[in-house]
């Protein structure tokens, strides 16, 4: 065990217990944070089944990218029961619906050594798969000190990301090296990780690119369509805290369009109805299921599951996380079903994504709050140019597809001679 390694086994044992104090903070806003506190703390957890596939990914984002890749490692491994886990409320209920009858969910104790240990003995998966850039040397540890093979799959790394990493070197770097594989998003995610000391990393796409429209999707349209009436719809999606307030105070008075606002996180459903409340600004609430006003100007998304439903009625969309300093949401949702996007400066956790997108034609880049009303109105008035960049979005997605099942097939390239073919 390395130096790094032991300070770092002796600090997260110190700030345990802060753990519970962070968890009630959380919880003042989101009750949920109060709940399952068995499973964080790796106390009198329930059981979990054992011998199969572990997947973890940290949170809302993650655990949808994961779809394609579970129903990927379901077709190969068919008879592996599968267990998630995530570190979010909202990530685990969004496992729970997604993944419900498919998977067990709980979810991950927090990185102590004792924790890491006995979770990963409870669980005994016969592989592990940690999705994008969740890093926890322990966690690593335990997995590779018992042989449990362990993968970082959809792995990316930001430069910002990278230079944090780069400041604890010496724990990272052995983190990575005892991954049985990475495989990352892009060449330039590759290059960065590769600098920090991981060993064994292929470069296999995007499993982002493989999420499509869920079942019931075009009643789900007919049904906001209904209630939206005739207008045009622009939507205004995953939007972050302080993003809401600059878009409401530049939205002109003579916008020619509904505005579908869908905030990132639901916690804050209530203080964005707040925000428009406070400003004058004539707004209504999915979640009163009542048809929108004439008057109204906001549809405030105040609901779950309904994110390709909106961009599939939208007539363009902005994808938020993108005009403050935050590195952007997923573009590639909208592109998907064919919505035109613009997307506001910061893009550094969709950054191979983005550059394949603007030069597809399928996104354009807008500086500030201001030009994203300017651009959407441009492109409610031109028909043509909506045309063109939807079906751009629609090329720039199916050229990209296909990372999931690579995944797996390297996956099971890896295993070979560690998992009996019979069994899987």
């Amino acid at each position: 065990m390395s130096a790094a390694l032991g300070a770092y086994r002796l600090l997260t044992r110190a700030l345990l217990p802060l753990a519970r104090v962070y968890l009630r903070r959380r919880a003042r806003r989101q009750p949920a944070y109060l709940e399952h506190w068995d499973e964080r703390f790796e106390q009198n957890a329930p059981p979990l089944p054992q011998g199969g596939i572990w997947l973890h990914a940290v949170s809302v984002g993650e655990t949808r990218a994961a779809v394609p890749l579970v129903e990927a490692l379901g077709r190969r491994f068919d008879t592996l029961p599968l267990v998630m886990t995530q570190m979010t409320p909202t990530g685990r209920e969004t496992a729970l619906q997604l993944f419900a009858g498919r998977a067990t969910v709980s979810y991950l104790p927090y990185d102590t050594a004792a924790n890491a240990a006995h979770f990963v003995e409870r669980l005994a998966p016969r592989f592990g798969v940690l999705m994008e850039t969740e890093l926890w040397p322990n966690l690593i540890h335990a997995c590779h000190e018992r042989r449990v093979p362990l993968f970082l799959a959809n792995a990316r790394l930001s430069e910002k990301s990278a230079r944090g990493y780069a400041r604890i070197r010496p724990l990272i770097a052995p983190a990575l090296a005892a991954l049985t594989g990475i495989a990352a998003q892009s060449e330039a995610d590759a290059e960065r990780l590769r600098a920090l000391g991981a060993l064994r990393v292929e470069v296999l796409g995007n499993t982002k690119f493989d999420c499509s429209p869920p079942d019931g999707v075009e009643a789900q349209v007919s049904a906001l369509r209904a209630l939206a009436g005739p207008r045009p719809v622009v939507v205004l999606a995953s939007t972050r805290e302080g993003e809401e307030a600059l878009l409401l105070d530049a939205l002109p008075e003579d916008f020619p369009a509904l505005v579908v606002l869908v905030p990132r996180h639901p916690q804050r459903f209530d203080a964005v109805a707040t925000l428009l409340a406070e400003r004058g600004i004539a707004f209504q609430r999915r979640s009163d299921m009542v048809p929108v006003a004439a008057s109204t100007r906001v549809w405030l998304g105040d609901s779950m599951g309904e994110l390709f439903g909106w961009y599939s009625l939208a007539d363009a969309a902005f994808v938020g996380g993108s005009l403050l300093p935050l590195g952007g949401q997923n573009l590639i949702e909208p592109a998907t079903v064919g919505c035109p996007v613009l997307i506001g400066p910061s893009t550094f956790n969709f950054a191979a994504a983005s550059q394949a997108a603007f030069a597809a034609g399928a996104a354009r880049q807008v500086g500030d709050a201001a030009a994203v009303w300017s651009g959407l109105g441009a492109l409610l008035a031109d028909a043509g140019r909506r045309h063109d960049m939807g079906q751009a979005g629609l090329a720039f997605a199916g050229e990209h597809r296909g990372a999931s099942q690579r995944i797996v097939d390297w996956i099971a390239g890896h295993l070979e001679g560690q998992l009996i073919r019979q069994d899987i």
